[in-house]
């Protein structure tokens, strides 16, 4: 049956000081010492992120578009219908705004592209990893071999911090809170911002984004069923709200 509503999400807070029911899984993180060969942490909480099982079915059901106004109310909302199929393609229907249909085809796609699990190997086989300093963030990853130049941080299982290079830009991302699947987490609150690879200088304000994901027919897969986007303004460009929801969620048959 459709899912439309769900228990809140079991929150579990990474960023900042050390949450005392994480302190022993972050004595671990601390133990490591600098300049040591930290791929079994890392592996860790690599392994520890939520993906879906390999059966995944695909799911559908109607999605909401909202840009944020003054008190709270929307300045402009637009609804339609979507399907995401095991194929993990998006198709979205009812949208006449291209530039509103591409936003949430791509929001449902940049989910179900990173809940796709692939090993460790696959991943970062051709990687090496040593340890940083260790500071609130977590435990610093320095990556070698193929992606030399990337960095993670870890805690408590969990990679609270990912500066990756990407398609000519470095993005780099904080996770502040995850949600506690039971198996595996998902980011719940975390910040991306782009990044001049050369020069480091801010290629756009930063986004803070506010996920809430929910048991698909309340047994799983976990998909999202909110998303907040809310961008720092930045040169020129506006600083500016957008709200992604996904409603009467249900598998396909």
């Amino acid at each position: 049956m459709p899912c439309r509503t769900s228990t809140p999400d079991p929150l579990v807070r990474v960023g900042g000081p050390l949450d005392p029911a994480l302190t022993a899984s972050t004595q671990v993180s601390n133990q490591i010492t600098s300049g040591s060969d930290c791929t079994a942490a890392f592996r860790a909480a690599y392994e520890n992120r939520y993906t879906w099982e390999p059966d995944f079915g695909g799911y559908q059901g109607r999605c909401i578009w909202e840009q944020g106004g003054d008190a709270g109310q929307a300045d402009k909302r637009v609804e339609g219908s979507f399907v995401v199929g095991a194929d993990l393609k998006a198709t979205v229907e009812g949208v006449a705004d291209e530039e509103i249909h591409k936003a949430l085809a791509s929001q449902l796609w940049e989910v179900a592209i990173h809940r796709v699990r692939r090993s460790f190997e696959q991943t970062h086989g051709a990687n090496t990893f040593s340890a940083g300093d260790t500071d609130a963030v977590g435990t610093e990853v320095i990556v070698g071999g193929k992606n030399e130049g990337d960095r993670y941080r870890i805690k408590a299982n969990v990679v609270t911090m990912v500066h990756r290079h990407i398609h000519g830009t470095v993005v780099t991302i904080f996770t502040e809170n995850t949600t506690d699947t039971g198996s595996g987490y998902l980011s719940r609150s975390y910040t991306s911002q782009y990044a001049d690879p050369a020069t480091g200088a801010a290629n756009g304000g930063i986004s803070r984004f506010t996920d809430t994901f929910v048991p698909l027919a309340r047994v799983g897969p976990w998909v999202l069923s909110e998303r907040v986007v809310e961008t720092a303004a930045h040169g020129d460009t506006p600083a500016g709200r957008q709200v992604f929801r996904f409603e009467d969620l249900a598998p396909l048959a």
